[in-house]
């Protein structure tokens, strides 16, 4: 047995599909959820309707994300049963033309023809739909679309990062409750960039800075409004 079947290679590629979108679903919940309560405390509301609009907030995004990424990766899915069908149909019905093209593509990627044209006949022996959805269309197992995993990796990475502000609202008393939301949040972005990096094997700390510049733009924006509105007059 060969070094490479037993230790066979992880990539960080093979994350992709749940990463990204529990990633952003975690983002999205710290942001938006220590947002709202950035810009109700910053209007000077009682502590009990800050935790409320927490709450509405915590419930209503995580819905959002998993309807939302439902429908997005969904599109996708129909996307990619569109072109297997029509090559599958191609294939049954121009195999040489589509062995030609195959060919061609192995070319272009460095291989010499006569090289190219027995590599891509016998591919197509073995799997001809497989191995043009993979070196034509650019569709793996890896890559492919997968809806309900990204709906619940987003929902439910959404409710978590979303707890941590609240948690916040919780336990801090209502004169320290707008800065203490802001810079737990921040922090609790920076370590999410930091892990979110950390698994898929980018740069941490440009990850890390990346979250938090962004997270803090959306809070300042938010408690400046809520500042605005809470100085009108009722």
């Amino acid at each position: 047995m060969t070094r490479l079947h037993l230790h066979p290679e992880a990539h960080n590629i093979d994350r992709i599909g749940w990463l990204r979108a529990a990633v952003l679903g975690a983002n999205d919940g710290i942001v938006s959820t220590a947002s709202l309560i950035v810009g109700v405390a910053a209007a000077h509301t009682p502590q009990n309707a800050i935790l409320v609009s927490g709450v509405a907030g915590l419930v209503a995004g995580a819905m959002s994300m998993a309807a939302g990424e439902y429908v997005s990766v969904s599109s996708q899915s129909d996307t990619e049963k569109a072109d297997l069908a029509r090559e599958r149909q191609e294939l049954a019905s121009e195999p040489e033309a589509e062995l030609a093209e195959l060919t061609n593509i192995y070319v272009q990627r460095g291989l010499t023809p006569a090289l190219a044209a027995e590599v891509a006949s016998q591919l197509m022996a073995k799997d001809a739909l497989g191995t043009h959805a993979r070196d034509e269309l650019g569709i793996s197992e890896t890559t492919t679309a997968r809806p309900i995993q990204a709906a619940l990796a987003s929902s439910m990475s959404f409710v978590v990062g979303a707890i941590f502000p609240i948690i916040v609202v919780l336990i801090v008393p209502p004169p320290l409750l707008l800065w203490t939301v802001s810079l737990a949040s921040l922090a609790f972005l920076a370590l999410l960039g930091a892990v979110g990096a950390r698994t898929g094997g980018a740069n941490i700390w440009i990850a890390t800075a990346r979250v938090a510049f962004w997270g803090a733009a959306a809070m300042a924006v938010t408690a400046g409004i809520g500042a605005l509105f809470g100085a009108l007059p009722g």
